[in-house]
This record gives structure tokens, sequence and C-alpha cells, in this order.
């Protein structure tokens, strides 16, 4: 995984001018936890790579980079309340209990919109999104994609799901 994660770093130095791999890869090597989870990233169509630090913490952030949404976590709904009230056709999961069982974060529109800064991603796909919970007690939630140029945020049921809709994650090292 670690190669994996070098030859991405260094084929997408835009997304990250201010790393310096050495610093990421003795990050890497000293936490298996998020080794095994970006793992699960790649392994689910994520393409995980940084895309620089946390303003917040200072730490360094990793999140799923692929062009679309990733295509082993998609046809999910938001999260497990709205799994239990879709009586027909349920999915096979939800995209909040997916995130937490693997030790990821949902990025929220801050995070997206700073991904779509670093490249051209979701242009036939979308994305869930961590939505507030003042949206979700309406039984509503957000996702985000790009069209026309442009990065849109949209709401949708919580309950529904779409084979083109998935989810990004992200961790922090």
């Amino acid at each position: 995984m670690i190669g994996v994660l070098k030859k991405r770093f260094e084929d997408n130095a835009a997304r990250h001018p201010d790393l310096v791999w050495e610093d990421v890869e003795a990050l890497l090597r000293n936490n298996e936890k998020a080794t095994a989870i970006l793992q699960w990233m790649e392994d689910t169509g994520g393409e995980p790579d940084t895309i620089g630090y946390d303003d917040t913490t200072g730490r360094i952030i990793y999140c799923d980079c692929s062009r679309e949404s990733p295509a082993g976590r998609r046809s999910l709904c938001y999260d497990d309340e709205a799994l239990q009230k879709r009586t027909k056709n349920p999915p096979a999961g939800s995209v909040v209990h997916q995130a937490q069982e693997h030790g990821l974060a949902l990025m929220d529109e801050t995070l997206y919109r700073r991904l779509q800064s670093s490249g051209i991603f979701d242009t036939k796909t979308s994305s869930w999104i961590a939505t507030p919970d003042e949206i979700r007690k309406l039984g509503g939630a957000l996702f985000c994609e790009r069209r026309y140029g442009t990065v849109f945020t949209f709401h949708n049921g919580a309950d529904s799901y779409y084979s083109v809709r998935g989810w990004r994650g992200w961790i922090l090292l």
C-alpha cells in the first residue's frame, strides 16, 4: 500500500505542494490502523491521496481522490435510520454506518469543495456528504457533484440511493 500511495503522491503533486513524501511516509509507517483504512479505501475504488494539511490540527488529510465517487461505495442510503425506513427495495447499507465501520469520516461540504479545488471530481457521479443535524432531522441529506464546471450541493431524502451516488471519506495522519 505504501508503494501505491507514494506513486499517487508523486503523480499528483499539485494536490499537496507543501508536503514532502518522506514526512508522509514516516507517518504512514508508524500508523498501521491508518494504513489499513487507506487499504480499504483503495480496495473500494477511492484512490486515497493527501490534499495537504488540516488547517485546524496541522495534521495531514488523506481522502478519496478517485475521479468519480468510489465504485465500491455506491447505492447506499445516507444512514441507518433512513435504511430502516426503506421498506421497499432497501439498499445493502448506509453511508454513515459504512464510514464508521471502517474508521473514516464523511466529507463535509467544505472539505468536498477543497478536494474539488485540487482537481475535477464527480462529473458523472455524486457523493453523499456529512449532513447538518437540522437537515437530517427533517428527513433530508446532502450530496455534491460537479456539473457545467461548477460544484453543486444538493439535497435528497436520506433514504434515497442511486447507482451513481457514493461517498468519499477522509482521515487525519
